[in-house]
């Protein structure tokens, strides 16, 4: 029979060590020319394609005029470009450009080989439940 205490438990120590963990990948950083809500930006638009100033600070979870300065950041600084809305005058498109999907490589590539040497210092058997784990928490993520 499930334990109640013991399943809040699991609660509390999987989203303590989930957080603890991206706080450390995402410090794993190429440069610091970018603030993180512009990073997370910038992925969006790797991940999900070319959208309207407002969709992207929906999937954020930013207010749009927020997006906007952030938006004006990533162009300034060549990662994003803005074109005009094919069927809608009053939008714009902001889509990443190839010196963001550099930026966005970079980054990954950083994260992953810190990553990847933490991992190394595990036992085989470590590696394997972790694996096991990374397909549970997507799935719990809604992500399979």
């Amino acid at each position: 029979m499930p334990d109640p205490a013991h399943d809040r438990s699991l609660a509390s120590r999987l989203r303590v060590s989930v957080v603890r963990l991206n706080r450390r990948l995402r410090a794993q950083r190429t440069s610091e020319d970018l603030s993180l809500t512009q990073i997370s930006a910038l992925s969006a638009l790797h991940k999900c394609g070319a959208m309207t100033p407002g969709q992207l600070a929906a999937k954020e979870g930013v207010q749009p005029p927020s997006m906007t300065r952030v938006i004006a950041a990533l162009e300034e600084a060549g990662y994003a470009v803005r074109s005009p809305h094919p069927t809608d005058g009053r939008q714009a498109i902001v889509a990443i450009t190839d010196k963001g999907l550099d930026y966005v490589h970079a980054a990954i590539s950083v994260r992953e080989a810190w990553l990847d040497k933490r991992l190394a210092e595990l036992s085989g058997e470590e590696r394997e439940v972790l694996s096991r784990a990374a397909e549970i928490i997507d799935r719990m993520a809604g992500n399979s």
